[in-house]
């Protein structure tokens, strides 16, 4: 009898979550997303552009300076409050890997700027990127020595 009501509670939950619970539209997210994703790189490509071509600095240089721009925009963007907004309404779309790294590590900071520039600013910055460094910098380094020793 008892496992009878238990049943029976969760399943009255269960519909309850179902009704109350937010819908989610798919296909309009995935479309925001694919269009703010490729805005931010067709942004990088016109100002990798502009230096390789307009300045004549050279691919290399180009890049180095488009990557600068990006981070510079996204950290600006971060600070100004509207990149969470950006994020709000693409999504994934949002955080392609250099501007959602620079939010990242500025939001915190932000966050956390009230307890002081070491105990706040410093200790909490890299609370997002931190795990992204660690794992990128470790799987860098395997993945060089086993292409080291390969050969």
């Amino acid at each position: 009898m008892e496992k009878q009501s238990r049943r029976k509670a969760i399943e009255e939950y269960a519909r309850l979550v179902e009704r109350l619970a937010p819908k989610s539209d798919m296909a309009r997210g995935l479309l925001r997303s694919f269009w703010v994703g490729g805005f931010i790189c067709m942004l990088g490509q016109i100002i990798t552009d502009v230096f390789a071509y307009g300045f004549q600095w050279g691919m290399q240089s180009a890049s180095t300076a488009t990557s600068i721009c990006l981070i510079f925009l996204s950290a600006l963007l971060t600070g100004l409050g509207v990149y969470d907004k950006i994020g709000k309404y693409a999504g994934a779309g949002s955080i392609v890997p250099i501007t959602g790294f620079a939010n990242s590590v500025v939001a915190p900071a932000m966050e956390f700027r009230r307890e002081g520039l070491v105990m706040g600013v410093g200790a909490k910055m890299f609370t997002l990127a931190g795990p992204v460094l660690v794992y990128g910098i470790g799987s860098s380094i395997i993945v060089g020595l086993i292409s080291f020793f390969w050969r």
